[in-house]
């Protein structure tokens, strides 16, 4: 009897080291940030079990699209601008879908003693340049009346954002959450001038998150491209129906506290007034333009054409581009319309 329980897990152990072995690798990156961590959920419940998820954080976006113009790597989760800018420059990455708008986890932060646009000019204002956080000062300097090109924009990642804002060395950032709070916090007398809960905002998704893939990825292993996609929305899904357990599950992965977690996703699983609005692949899907339908908050189907434009008129002004592209230059919903078209 022995030997046959040792035969059977044997037996099972070397199913198991098969089933590892030809699990196909994926290779994503992401920067430190709740709402890119689904991918954690799809990897901690093997939500793709024919697919090894390799995950890196990466805090600097441009460096990953670096990586994935080198084929060190396939898929990233970043902020939804850089369509536009790997049109014009050639580089061979695409928008393969959005994944949320920003509904308040992003905010314009003033030092202390700035009380308007106009109190900045002259002055360094922190940004993530080439990213949806340097469109979003752009607006709100220029709806102010404070043109870009007087003040200086100061390229930092959120971290040396909040140090250089409390150091003195900007006099404004935008920042998304929890570093919003964790600048407002560390530095009395902070305001807050501009938030993406506000009017305006959550109707056209501007501000949000986006996943991108590399042309050779996308080109070579659609049907791969296609399980990653889906193992992200499963994921969704999963948090949807646990969100408790979920929100444990990024923050581990991050080593952020729970309610750090909570600032941007929510603790409901539902859309998260104040953080950000995770789109199922249904919502994405209408979002894009696949798939007919309403989506809530009035936001319109097929905002992602609008966004486009709107971003490119902001690399233009910014010189970040040399000329506008057809949205399809920059984005390629292949795996998404494969994903929504086997659920039909």
């Amino acid at each position: 009897m022995h030997w046959l329980k040792r035969s059977l897990s044997v037996l099972m152990l070397a199913l198991l080291s098969g089933n590892a072995l030809s699990a196909e690798t994926v290779r994503l990156s992401l920067f430190s940030w709740p709402g890119y961590g689904f991918w954690f959920i799809a990897q901690e419940k093997n939500l793709a079990p024919d697919l090894n998820l390799e995950i890196t954080i990466i805090e600097d976006p441009y460096e990953s699209f670096s990586l994935m113009t080198a084929g060190v790597l396939d898929v990233t989760s970043s902020t939804a601008e850089y369509g536009p800018i790997a049109a014009d420059k050639g580089v061979p990455i695409k928008m393969a879908t959005y994944t949320n708008p920003s509904y308040g986890t992003d905010k314009i932060v003033l030092a202390p003693g700035i009380e308007s646009a106009a109190d900045l000019e002259g002055k360094s204002v922190a940004v993530l340049e080439g990213g949806l956080t340097q469109i979003f000062m752009g607006i709100w300097l220029e709806s102010n009346g404070v043109s870009i090109n007087d003040v200086t924009f100061t390229n930092l990642i959120m971290d040396d954002a909040v140090g250089a804002l409390v150091g003195g060395n900007v006099s404004a950032a935008e920042f998304w959450e929890p570093f919003g709070s964790q600048a407002l916090a560390a530095l009395p007398g902070a305001t807050v001038a501009a938030s993406s809960d506000e009017p305006g905002w959550i109707e056209t998704a501007l501000l949000g998150d986006a996943m991108y893939m590399s042309d050779a990825f996308l080109e070579n292993k659609p049907e791969t491209a296609a399980k990653v996609m889906q193992a992200y929305f499963d994921a969704v899904d999963y948090w949807k129906a646990n969100p408790a357990e979920a929100n444990e599950i990024i923050a581990k992965a991050l080593r952020f506290p729970v309610s750090d977690v909570e600032k941007v996703i929510g603790s409901t699983g539902e859309i998260h007034k104040g953080g950000i609005w995770i789109f199922d692949k249904t919502q994405a899907a209408k979002y894009m333009g696949l798939l007919p339908g309403e989506l809530p908050l009035g936001l319109p189907n097929g905002q992602v054409s609008e966004n486009w434009e709107t971003v490119t008129d902001w690399w233009l002004k910014f010189k970040l581009v040399g000329e506008r592209h057809p949205m399809s230059a920059g984005v390629d919903m292949t795996p998404l319309a494969a994903i929504i078209d086997s659920d039909q």
